[in-house]
């Protein structure tokens, strides 16, 4: 299985981006979802996770701004985010969560 993840880029606080996830292999479909993020010298955290059926789970910084969904049909999982603060800046990771699949990371910085 492999992971691409893309959608990146430089946004103003406040603004709105989307990332995606897209997989190689059919059984992208049967596995949750995970975004995390790593901001330069911290640790790696959990953003937000979606299970096979579709059940979202966010971490309490990004709930009420950030979405997650999946279009199975497509292979992919997106991750909405709205309301963009400076404190989300950070490589976003994909992963095929509990697996050693993971997307190569996509840049998003925040900033005026």
């Amino acid at each position: 299985v492999q992971l691409q993840a893309s959608g990146g880029g430089l946004v103003q606080p406040g603004g709105p981006l989307r990332l995606s996830c897209t997989a190689s292999g059919s059984i992208f479909s049967s596995y949750a979802v995970a975004w995390y993020r790593q901001a330069p010298g911290k640790q790696r955290d959990l953003v937000a996770r979606i299970t096979s059926g579709g059940f979202p789970n966010y971490a309490d910084s990004v709930k009420g701004r950030f979405t997650i969904f999946r279009d199975s049909a497509k292979n992919t999982v997106y991750l909405q985010m709205n309301s963009l603060k400076p404190e989300d800046t950070a490589a976003y990771y994909c992963n095929l969560l509990g697996t050693r699949f993971w997307g190569q990371g996509t840049l998003v910085t925040v900033s005026s």
